[in-house]
């Protein structure tokens, strides 16, 4: 999902058109919206697939809606701002407490909040735009480049999450 926006993101910055722009900002969408369905799966875990799957209709419900209006009523960029904005702070909230609550058992957890709150950090360079620096690099810019080690740590985090869960779940096999 995050490859997919980034590809449409780079289309759209060489060559703006109406086509190339609603594409970055709905992949973009599908980006805050699949951290969200990543956060119920990792929080709610495996044990309950029908809520899973029930929550996971209800984001791509929302995403087909919220890419229908933006397409056939109106372009409106203030509220496509504040929908991603509202989907982003739930997101925020919930991997947040997420990991404060796991914090004592998981030493890794401290790479997921870093990323979470450094978004934050970054969001504020969409929300509070300023003249480019040395006339090349703006705000837009700056969040881009932002993101890239985000990236890196974010599936750092995963990567040790993944073991952890897997060497649990080993242990529960052993058990058995």
């Amino acid at each position: 999902v995050s490859l997919n926006a980034w590809f449409w993101s780079t289309v759209f910055h060489t060559r703006d058109t109406a086509v190339t722009e609603k594409l970055d900002y709905f992949c973009a969408s599908a980006v805050v919206l699949h951290s969200v369905y990543l956060c119920c799966v990792r929080t709610l875990g495996l044990r309950r697939p029908a809520l899973i799957s029930i929550f996971r209709a209800f984001l791509l419900l929302f995403l087909a809606c919220h890419i229908s209006y933006l397409t056939l009523v109106r372009f409106d960029y203030g509220y496509n701002m504040a929908a991603n904005a509202a989907i982003g702070l739930l997101n925020v909230a919930w991997w947040l407490r997420w990991c404060l609550q796991n914090r004592p058992r998981l030493p890794h957890v401290w790479k997921c909040a870093a990323v979470v709150l450094l978004l934050q950090a970054l969001a504020l360079l969409e929300l509070l735009d300023f003249p480019p620096l040395f006339w090349v690099l703006d705000a837009h810019a700056l969040w881009h480049i932002g993101t890239i080690p985000l990236n890196v740590l974010f599936y750092s985090f995963l990567v040790d999450d993944s073991l952890y869960l897997l060497k649990a779940n080993s242990d529960l096999f052993k058990a058995d």
